[in-house]
């Protein structure tokens, strides 16, 4: 077989191409037969002008059976796994599952991932969580609270669950999402209990890293806490969390029955609709970011736009991409531990839909999400506010509150 690359024949023996690499791969690398090589997926992906190869190559590659070229490449390691490549491509191709697949074919032939992935991914085999840090501390972010939150900790009477994630349990620049839910749902009387340091990381970053098989220990352990508390719903503010124990849990293990998994922005669009919540005037011109995991990857778009719509003077504009067609923030895909130009690169782009709607309040569901376009406003110098749907609720309920 040859290829012509600037008139000059590259020769590849029987030995280094492989027909068979796509089987090899995994199961969604066989939908690549199907491939009529139009670039939506490299059109799509915010990182392709990162990538050693792009998705459309990597794709034409896989189908050749051009394996050490591929793996070799590494460029599957700049995927921010937001997954706008599988929701453009006319033939269904779920590129993101093929690369979360590569990345498990690379190890299982040797080559580990790169030292900043192996190391996260050690923490949270060791730690149960990303940090590293002791798991005990996960309720770290509700100890400066004006009231403590009652029966935070593993109560077993609780109305909901609440699965905290290790950004907005360890990182501080979450932590205003954590305290905001627990207020509200304190306020609107409902009991709300946590799995305090019996919580573990859901696993996604394992999944991102292609370390699929070493999820089985988290979620079962996961399960068998919300089995012991008994609890019916169990809520997260974290998309990643909520993408995990929807869908990728149930590949592993059954759910315990009659568990309803919902996101934040659901249930308090629940919670107004059933008119539980009063809430007061934020006048302010607002944008919302849709997270990946929670938009593109589990279908969810009307419930976080619904609550901004209840906040009495907020004037929501939309960005030039929405929905399924929203911008990456760029913090997915642990791309961020690699190569944080990319990142902000990647951020930047969509701030700049924001400034473009001249928005004042920068509004995401997802604490990842807003660590990364923070991180992209203070570079850009923007006097633009970033922050959490939550935490834009528990604001315009604030004045309603005593503490």
């Amino acid at each position: 077989m040859a290829l012509v690359r600037d008139s000059q024949p590259l020769y590849w023996t029987d030995d280094e191409v492989d027909f068979d690499f796509a089987r090899r791969v995994g199961p969604w690398a066989e939908q690549l037969k199907t491939c009529i090589q139009c670039g939506s997926c490299t059109a799509s992906c915010p990182t392709a002008n990162r990538m050693a190869i792009s998705p459309q190559r990597l794709g034409r590659l896989i189908r050749l059976g051009m394996e050490r070229e591929v793996l070799e490449s590494g460029a599957f390691w700049q995927c921010t796994s937001c997954a706008a490549c599988s929701f453009h491509c006319p033939r269904g191709i779920s590129m993101a599952e093929i690369i979360v697949e590569l990345k498990g074919h690379a190890k299982r032939n040797g080559l580990e991932p790169p030292e900043e992935v192996r190391l996260l991914c050690e923490a949270v085999r060791e730690f149960h969580n990303i940090s590293g840090e002791p798991n005990e501390d996960r309720l770290r972010w509700s100890t400066n609270l004006p009231q403590p939150l009652i029966g935070i900790d593993g109560a077993r009477d609780a109305d909901v669950l609440y699965f905290v994630g290790c950004i907005a349990s360890f990182y501080p620049r979450a932590y205003g999402i954590a305290q905001g839910f627990g207020r509200i749902l304190h306020h609107a009387g409902i009991k709300v209990t946590t799995l305090g340091g019996g919580e573990w990381c859901c696993g996604y970053p394992l999944f991102n890293a292609g370390m699929k098989d070493d999820l089985d220990a988290l979620v079962e352990h996961n399960i068998d806490r919300v089995k012991e508390l008994g609890v019916r719903t169990l809520v997260t503010t974290c998309p990643s969390c909520y993408y995990t124990w929807k869908i990728l849990f149930p590949r592993i293990a059954p759910l315990p029955p009659g568990l309803t998994v919902i996101h934040a922005t659901e249930f308090l669009a629940e919670l107004l609709q059933g008119r539980r919540l009063r809430l007061g005037p934020l006048p302010q011109v607002a944008t919302y970011h849709d997270p990946c995991d929670l938009a593109r990857k589990c279908g969810e778009f009307e419930a976080p736009r619904f609550v901004l719509n209840s906040i009495p003077g907020l004037e929501l504009r939309e960005m030039a991409n929405t929905g399924v067609n929203a911008l990456c923030c760029g913090g997915g895909g642990d791309v961020k531990l690699l190569d944080l130009d990319t990142t902000l690169e990647v951020a930047v782009r969509r701030v700049a839909q924001a400034v473009d709607v001249e928005a004042a309040t920068l509004v995401s569901a997802c604490q990842q999400c807003k660590r990364a376009l923070v991180g992209a406003v203070q570079w850009m110098r923007k006097p633009l506010r970033v922050v959490d749907v939550v935490e834009l609720v528990w604001q315009s309920l604030a004045d309603e509150v005593e503490w």
